[in-house]
């Protein structure tokens, strides 16, 4: 299952970051394809470097592996802007939301 769930992911929350596979692989201190050779199934990071891999990409390791959180960057600012809210405005924000997913 991680086999192909790691790679895939990594390649997803790579592009949404807007950055090449061989940045990452030079910025994360490793040879140019390292984030290629993960992302073609041909290795696996090791967990130290697994965790690099997330800082880098601004995750945890659980919205690493968090399948229903598509956009784990982008959920963790609006949870940060959401807890300046009051209750009635989180209210508002959250009939917006249904509102949104009923029309899916």
């Amino acid at each position: 299952m991680y086999e192909d769930f790691v790679p895939e992911r990594l390649a997803k929350l790579r592009t949404q970051k807007g950055v090449s596979a061989r940045d990452m692989s030079l910025s994360l201190g490793q040879a140019n394809n390292y984030i290629n050779n993960i992302e073609n199934k041909k290795s696996l990071p090791a967990m130290q470097s697994f965790f690099y891999i997330c800082e880098y990409l601004g995750v945890t390791p659980k919205e690493f592996f968090d399948e229903e959180n598509e956009y784990p960057e982008v959920m963790q600012e609006f949870i940060a802007e959401g807890k300046k809210l009051d209750a009635k405005s989180l209210e508002y924000i959250l009939g917006i939301m249904k509102n949104l997913n009923s029309k899916k």
